[in-house]
């Protein structure tokens, strides 16, 4: 053995050193055995541009959990770690960085800024790595990879070539969101929408031959500067004289034409819209379908450009519109001003509002990519969602996806492997340059950070060598753990990416989690400052109150609020284990685990606690299988804390006091064999804590690849379980009578029980020196026939009754002395809340919530007064 365990629990003490030695020892590595089964898990990568945060501890404990328990079964298990280059968002973060030393990129150029970043990803690699260890995450380090590294990057290259050589992948010019602080284009699911007060501006337009005038509405006047049409519906009565005329254009003095197309709603204000091809993704369609000019009219930053027009142009787009609005009014163009709350799209990296823009981009045509893996989930080939509700939200997205622009105006990031030939203009996509390459140019454009996540899967795996050992062993993975809010970014494309180009889908599960929230709901936010650092958590509480916090705080798909209370919680509860484990070492007089011997006659609380133990290990299991993480979590505390230490060591005390020492022998080894394994289920929710215990136990051994407990049908013994569940409801309703006439446990008391079979009878006389140590009873009196004279207390149990002398349990005069003070108390309670709502004053100013709690305090006291006040009157019967 060890050197003892310390009398309280420390986590720091704990969980020095242990991370370090497991990750030298090896026990993270796959296992090498050939016959057993494997089960792999991709981390989910995160990005570079900072330290992890709850989430990403929620997320990797989610994961941790569910590696280290198959590890104990048996499997030869990968979890494959890993960090995301995170494109635009690490190339914020060093621009940013650069700006405060008064540099810009374009300031050190390309080749010295990647330099920078690369330098950049390196020192926050870092820091991630320290807080997975903190974490105590069961990686296999020799695996790591990075979205940028050389064997992803040539999966990269070889999924764009051949999608492009498919026809899947194009470029074109269409309508994209576009970040002017970043100055890149966006996937629609980079925009995030936010509700804004702006307004519609009425705008009239005068037909070209002086018959007439049609008024329309936009939110963005300044974009009229680029209108090529306006449009009505073919059918709208009150136009169709107007169809084929022209209108000139305000401020821009030119003509153009009234079209007609059924996109217009007639119901809709005035049913007349303005067309701005270049500046708006439906009327680009309209645009398409008109043959209508394109104008463009800012440049990538959103100022306004030479075609906006000489007054215009350097102006901001809010500067323009200001402008614009103004000159409407003093033209007199402008009809009116309607002020109104709508949805704004932003960006999910700058925070900057989205402008639609006109721009030649690099798309992948989803069209047939999503039909495929639609029809997946119809198959055998099937990932299986949980919760399973979100694979409605998966096949919604799929089956309403729109192409995906892919390229994106950075530097950091995949270089798009196209090129342009400096004379001809020819377009060159491959694996590598033209071999005439001081002749060709290489598209200066990167590829969004989800392109290369999709690959995530099979592309660490080896993939595209698809003899790669890893790819033969560990693809297509087990289960992938992740937020609910990157199903659209992520999950999705990993899917129809593995599909397409390894015939397999990359993953059998999806396990879906919520965000953390602070405890009253908020998202968790820098401007809000409510933001937890997990670091500091580890700091203060240890890092299994954090993982048995986090695993424990909600059903799977639900958010967690945070809450300091439970990881506090968390702490009791592993400090009930660690005396436990104290108590049953303490107390093996020498036993080994090799000596456990359960052969032996037992008691009906050694039987018992078997049982349930074995109960444990079922439901536990079942319920890892389902990941409901939260539910194996109560079952294992309900277990630990009531059925082991509140019940069977307690009740321990009575053998191991005695002189019976085949009978101490046999609880020696049920204590041990209890605590030992009961550890090695706790192993995959609180690592260290039970590394340190187990060691105690085995001290040349690690419990990260211990056995994980399996059901051990020959200790069932289901009699046992209504037997202890009688004898517990017994003590329980003799200490709650004790506790109604305020009688403690050390003032003995005669105890009568009457029991309504033989059997009962029989059962709790083979049980009464639990009886006894449990209740303190002067004297103890079992049958089936018991008639007493003087005044009981009473109470009805699972086949008996008990009975409790009154004159044992109190001196009636001092009990009616002591109630009639609370009496007098309780009175003065219901006249000060009476008084107080009688007083107007109070009702008129209180809030509502405060009234009606001053009501139900007052009905409480009424409710306790109405009670001692009939204790009274039956104590003086007396």
């Amino acid at each position: 053995m060890t050197k003892d365990l310390s009398t309280k629990y420390n986590p720091k003490e704990v969980e020095e050193g242990k991370y370090t030695t497991w990750v030298e020892s090896g026990v993270f590595k796959p296992n090498a055995n050939p016959d057993a089964k494997p089960y792999s898990i991709v981390i989910p990568p995160p990005n570079v541009t900072g330290k992890l945060h709850l989430g990403h501890a929620w997320d990797v404990t989610l994961q941790d959990a569910i590696i280290r328990q198959k590890r104990m079964q048996g499997y030869d298990t990968l979890w494959l770690p890993g960090m995301d280059h995170a494109g635009i968002a690490t190339q914020a973060k060093v621009e940013e960085k650069l700006r405060g030393e008064g540099v810009s990129r374009y300031d050190l150029g390309r080749e010295k800024f990647l330099e920078k970043t690369w330098e950049w990803k390196e020192e926050y690699a870092q820091t991630i790595r320290s807080q997975w260890a903190k974490m105590g995450v069961s990686v296999d380090y020799d695996r790591e990879r990075f979205t940028l590294d050389s064997g992803l990057s040539e999966a990269v290259r070889k999924v764009f070539v051949d999608l492009y050589h498919k026809g899947i992948i194009y470029r074109g010019e269409y309508i994209i969101n576009w970040d002017p602080a970043a100055k890149t284009a966006l996937s629609d699911i980079e925009v995030i929408h936010k509700d804004v007060e702006g307004a519609f501006y009425h705008i009239r337009y005068d037909l070209a031959d002086g018959s007439g005038s049609v008024e329309l509405a936009t939110t963005r006047p300044e974009t009229m500067l680029g209108d090529t049409a306006v449009v009505v519906h073919p059918e709208d009565e009150r136009y169709k004289d107007f169809i084929g005329k022209t209108v000139i254009l305000p401020l821009v003095n030119k003509e153009i034409p009234v079209i007609a197309d059924d996109y217009v709603d007639k119901e809709f204000g005035t049913g007349v819209m303005k067309v701005t091809p270049a500046h708006d993704p439906n009327d680009f369609e309209l645009g398409l379908r008109h043959q209508l000019p394109m104008i463009n009219i800012m440049h990538d930053d959103a100022t306004m450009n030479e075609l906006a027009g000489e007054r215009y142009q350097g102006l901001t787009n809010v500067e323009a519109r200001k402008r614009v609005v103004a000159d409407l009014q003093e033209q007199g163009y402008l009809v009116k001003i309607e002020k109104m709350i709508h949805s704004v799209g932003h960006s999910e990296r700058t925070g900057v509002v989205v402008e639609p823009r006109l721009s030649t981009q690099w798309f992948v045509r989803m069209k047939d990519l999503a039909k495929q893996a639609i029809k997946a989930q119809e198959t055998a080939d099937r990932v299986d969602f949980y919760p399973p509700r979100f694979e409605q939200t998966y096949l919604t997205w799929m089956e309403n996806v729109h192409d995906w622009v892919i390229s994106r105006q950075l530097w950091w990031g995949h270089q798009i492997p196209a090129w342009y030939h400096k004379e001809t203009g020819e377009l060159y996509v491959g694996m590598q340059a033209p071999e005439d390459s001081q002749h060709w140019v290489q598209d200066e454009d990167v590829l969004d950070t989800w392109f290369s996540s999709a690959l995530w899967p099979f592309s660490t795996m080896g993939w595209p060598d698809i003899q790669a050992s890893d790819y033969q062993r560990y693809f297509p993975t087990n289960t992938l753990v992740t937020g609910y809010d990157i199903i659209f970014f992520w999950v999705s494309r990993m899917i129809f990416q593995s599909l397409e180009f390894t015939g397999q889908k990359p993953f059998q599960n999806v396990l879906i989690h919520g965000l953390i929230r602070d405890k009253d709901g908020r998202k968790m936010s820098k401007s809000l400052g409510n933001g937890i650092d997990p670091m500091d958590v580890i700091e203060q509480h240890g890092v299994d109150s954090l993982r048995w916090f986090l695993l424990n705080g909600s059903a799977p798909g639900q958010d967690v609020r945070y809450m300091e209370e439970k990881v506090e919680a968390a702490w009791n509860f592993i400090n009930k284990i660690w005396n436990a484990s104290r108590y049953t070492l303490m107390n093996l007089g020498g036993l080994k685990p090799e000596n456990i011997d359960l052969s032996g006659e037992k008691t009906l609380a050694d039987r018992w606690i078997l049982t349930r133990f074995n109960q444990i290990v079922e439901r536990v299991t079942d319920l890892f299988d389902k990941f409901e993480f939260g539910e194996a979590g109560r079952q294992l505390y309900n277990f630990v804390w009531d059925d082991f230490c509140d019940w069977y060591i307690e009740m321990s005390k009575e053998t191991l006091n005695g002189t019976n020492e085949q009978a101490k022998h046999t609880t020696r080894s049920i204590l041990l064999y209890v605590l030992d394994n009961t550890l090695r289920l706790l192993h995959p929710m609180m690592p260290f804590v039970t590394e340190e215990i187990w060691q105690q136990l085995y001290p040349e051994q690690s419990i990260v690849i211990a056995s994980y407990p399996v059901v051990n049908e020959a200790q069932i013994d289901a009699v046992s379980l209504d037997s202890m569940e009688r004898l517990i409801e017994l003590i329980r309703t003799v200490r709650n009578i004790r506790n109604e006439v305020n009688t403690p446990l050390s003032k003995a008391v005669p105890i009568y029980i009457k029991a309504n079979t033989k059997e009962i009878s029989d059962l709790l006389i083979d049980n009464k020196d639990y009886i006894t140590r449990f209740c303190n009873p002067s004297t103890l009196t079992i049958d089936t026939e018991i008639s007493l004279d003087e005044e009981v207390m009473t109470a009805v149990i699972s086949g008996a009754e008990v009975l409790l002398p009154l004159a044992g349990l109190i001196n009636i005069e001092d009990e009616i002395k002591r109630l009639e003070k609370e009496k007098e108390k309780l009175e003065k309670e219901v006249a000060r809340v009476e008084n107080k709502l009688a007083n107007e004053g109070f009702v008129a100013k209180a809030p509502a919530h405060v009234i009606e709690s001053e009501k139900q305090k007052g009905d409480d006291y009424k409710q306790q007064l109405e009670t001692v006040i009939k204790r009274i009157s039956d104590l003086k019967q007396m």
